[in-house]
């Protein structure tokens, strides 16, 4: 993980730099460039931050070191769902919030309840059951 950190690191430290040398030049006074700068650089930081973490939690993989070898990683690589209609929901609450953007603001509602619900549902999927925690 530490090259995957260190390709999101460099982009955040280039645009916190570029973002400093633009608010001087504009006086601080453009309000749209100098912001946007600071959220990408936020933005790579924090990528960058939890692949650090991610790095410390689970050591170095065979991709990280030089005497790797790739039947080191056979077998399965994680837990996912593949009949889950839980994206299917949160996809639609997305959707909504979108169409409140066009038709009115009053559809935003919904739409914050359906995609809550949807994140929540499939975040807590496999927390109930014999798969419960």
């Amino acid at each position: 993980m530490k090259t995957e950190s260190n390709i999101f690191f460099i982009p955040g430290a280039f645009f916190l730099l570029v973002a400093i040398v633009y608010g001087f030049l504009t006086d601080f006074k453009e309000l749209v460039g100098f912001p946007a700068m600071l959220l990408s650089a936020g933005l790579a930081l924090m990528i960058a931050v939890y692949f650090k973490m991610l790095e410390k939690r689970h050591g170095a993989r065979p991709e990280d070191r030089e005497d790797g070898v790739i039947s080191e990683q056979a077998g399965d690589q994680g837990l996912y769902a593949p009949w889950s209609w839980w994206p299917f929901v949160l996809a639609l609450g997305t959707a909504l919030a979108f169409v409140a953007m066009a038709v009115g603001w009053w559809v935003m509602v919904p739409a914050a309840i359906v995609s809550v619900i949807g994140l929540f549902g499939w975040v807590f999927e496999f927390s109930t059951g014999r798969f419960s925690h």
